[in-house]
């Protein structure tokens, strides 16, 4: 067992914590949701965000800095107008060391906060109160892929507005399959998630399968309301282009390897990531609970 630090233990993997019950305003408050022209908003959001329009673009980034607390004095350029779009600013770099990598075996591949983790109960993965969902709809309806992660554990991480964008690999792999997944756009809140129904498996995704040390795990990349794309190092932009039908790549002749650490992908406006380990013995780190606030490089998971 690795030395987490004074009084930090490694917490047995067990099923995931059950916040308060989702309230009767939970479900009315996503309700506009089911009507809005999400797709469109997307669209419109993309545009937007992909724009160089000079002193707008950095009145914007100004508004938002402000608006949401972002922390710029750990952007490797803390500058607001050096940023020639919204995006650029967005996907930002942090200066060196800002994030150090934990000795562990598995880190947190984010900045964000903790919607839940735990055990995978069969094939179920549960969401919040009354809300469960399949690895296989997760995955895009493969069920041999999924059988994989039958009583596994999973981690789902949430990204808000004012976090760092960059998504790291949480060990070491090797990229076999990559597969986007076209859904639906609503929100990833804390709110929506305990009100709209399978929520992670509805919405569009990117699914990346990485072979590791210890197995095949899976990263997945979750769209939402005004997402306007996300991409991956090898790839770069997956979305859009938005056919409406499942798209898949193969690496298994043209192999991608990536440390722990590495950079493997970014949300172009933020999202939520799902990741999906095999059965075995896991203990999350016991410093973690569903809400927590979490940074990239932290402790989240040791085996054995």
């Amino acid at each position: 067992m690795l030395s987490l630090g004074p009084g930090m233990r490694w917490l047995q993997s067990r099923p995931a914590s059950k916040p308060r019950p989702p309230m009767p305003n939970d479900r009315l408050a996503v309700l506009p949701q089911y009507l809005l022209p999400k797709g469109a908003l997307t669209r419109l959001a993309g545009h937007v965000a992909s724009a160089q329009r000079g002193a707008t673009t950095t009145r914007l980034i100004r508004w938002f800095v402000g608006r949401y607390g972002v922390n710029m004095a750990e952007a490797a350029d803390s500058d607001i107008g050096a940023y020639k779009s919204f995006n650029d600013f967005f996907t930002r770099a942090l200066k060196p060391g800002a994030r150090p990598i934990a000795r562990s075996d598995l880190v947190c591949p984010v900045d964000g906060a903790i919607s839940q983790f735990g055990r995978i109960r069969g094939d179920q993965i549960f969401q919040a109160k009354g809300h469960d969902y399949s690895t296989t709809a997760l995955v895009g309806g493969d069920a041999s892929l999924a059988a994989h992660f039958a009583d596994g554990h999973f981690a789902t991480l949430y990204l808000s507005p004012k976090d760092y964008h960059r998504i790291h690999m949480p060990c070491a792999g090797r990229l076999t399959r990559m597969i986007h997944v076209p859904g639906e756009l609503f929100s990833v809140n804390p709110t929506t998630a305990r009100g709209v129904p399978g929520l992670f498996a509805r919405n569009e995704r990117v699914v990346c399968v990485f072979e590791g040390q210890a197995g095949p795990f899976v990263l997945v990349l979750v769209g939402a309301t005004v997402v306007g794309s996300m991409a991956t190092v090898w790839h770069g932009v997956v979305n859009p282009p938005r056919p409406g039908l499942l798209r898949e790549w193969s690496y298994a002749d043209a192999p991608v390897d990536l440390a722990q650490g590495a950079e493997m992908g970014r949300f172009l406006l933020g999202s939520t990531v799902v990741l999906l380990f095999p059965a075995g013995n896991l203990r999350f780190n016991s410093a973690w609970s569903p809400g927590r606030a979490i940074r990239m490089g932290e402790a989240m998971a040791q085996r054995g």
